[in-house]
């Protein structure tokens, strides 16, 4: 399970929790434009934008589970199981494999709105990467700092939301998840007006009231719930170490600790990371569950004309 955002501010931030049981040796990664990423139908294009975002690496591929290309377009993947359908091969659009729909919206797409065309052109087909590896029941957020999307594939077909919160978790699907928050409506970050009966001497007795019914626990549709509202009335401040702080403050508010959600067999799911990308800067700051300091790269460090993956290991 996991949770994404999209941020805007005076910078554009963008990142997300991955929430699972272990860790699968995620590193961040920059993918410089001139790295030969080889798709399974489709033609790599002759120019590529960079990205930087968290992946792992097989067989000399980076899969991504979450980046940001040089221009400030974002696209994280969530899991989406029990909803998540992939579709035969087509021989009308372009075939692309689940696991390389990131770097095929990215290396090619400026901005949200070049993204939702290119999708439009594209089946994304049931590919596994391997037999180890197979395909990933997944819907994705699609983010620059002008507006946000969402992506789902379902048994009714490729369906593109507007997603005016900028904010994705996983199940049920994204209109069941806006349409639920008309029961929160009378949530407020102030303090609480007597409307249960005028008659009465109801007072407030602690600060935080008007936000009673938020949902505290870690589902999907609550964790859902309780990082929109957070967002919709985070104030930020004006510098970039505090803008930072808060957006991690936001993702922590829907973080996962170890221990209080307990999976069938007796693993234990838990935050194993979260990202916040300033998408004008392309720097990617992160976190890890046993390491709270957040810690950054700069994707401008290194030589985006590049053939080779620079690999920053998450520790």
């Amino acid at each position: 399970m996991c949770t994404a955002i999209s941020y805007k501010t005076r910078n554009h931030y963008f990142g997300r929790n991955l929430d699972m049981d272990c860790s699968f040796g995620e590193d961040v990664v920059i993918m410089p434009r001139s790295f030969p990423f080889t798709y399974r139908y489709a033609q790599r294009p002759e120019e590529s934008y960079a990205l930087i975002g968290t992946a792992i690496i097989r067989d000399g591929v980076p899969l991504f589970y979450d980046a940001t290309n040089e221009k400030g377009l974002s696209m994280a993947g969530l899991n989406f199981v029990g909803n998540a359908v992939f579709y035969p091969l087509s021989d009308e659009k372009t075939n692309i494999a689940p696991f390389e729909l990131i770097p095929w919206i990215l290396t090619r797409c400026a901005d949200v709105k070049e993204a939702e065309a290119l999708l439009l052109e594209t089946n994304i087909a049931h590919i596994d990467f391997s037999s180890a590896l197979p395909v990933a029941q997944l819907h994705w957020m699609i983010s620059d700092e002008k507006g946000s999307l969402v992506l789902e594939c379902t048994k009714e077909g490729m369906q593109i939301y507007d997603n005016p919160l900028g904010v994705l978790t996983n199940n049920p699907p994204f209109p069941m998840q806006m349409f639920c928050l008309n029961n929160f409506m009378c949530l407020t970050n102030q303090p609480p007006v007597n409307s249960f009966c005028k008659s009465l001497d109801l007072k407030e007795y602690s600060h935080g009231m008007g936000a009673i019914g938020l949902p505290g626990d870690s589902s999907s549709s609550s964790r859902f719930v309780r990082a929109a509202f957070n967002k919709m009335n985070s104030v930020y401040q004006n510098s970039e170490q505090k803008r930072v702080s808060q957006f991690f403050h936001i993702l922590g508010s829907v973080s996962q600790l170890r221990g209080a959600v307990q999976l069938k067999g007796g693993a234990y799911e838990y935050t194993v990371y979260t990202s916040c990308c300033n998408t004008r800067k392309g720097i990617y700051y992160y976190t890890t569950y046993d390491n709270s300091t957040i810690r950054s790269v700069d994707m401008h460090e290194v030589d985006l004309d590049s053939e080779e993956l620079t690999v920053t290991l998450m520790e």
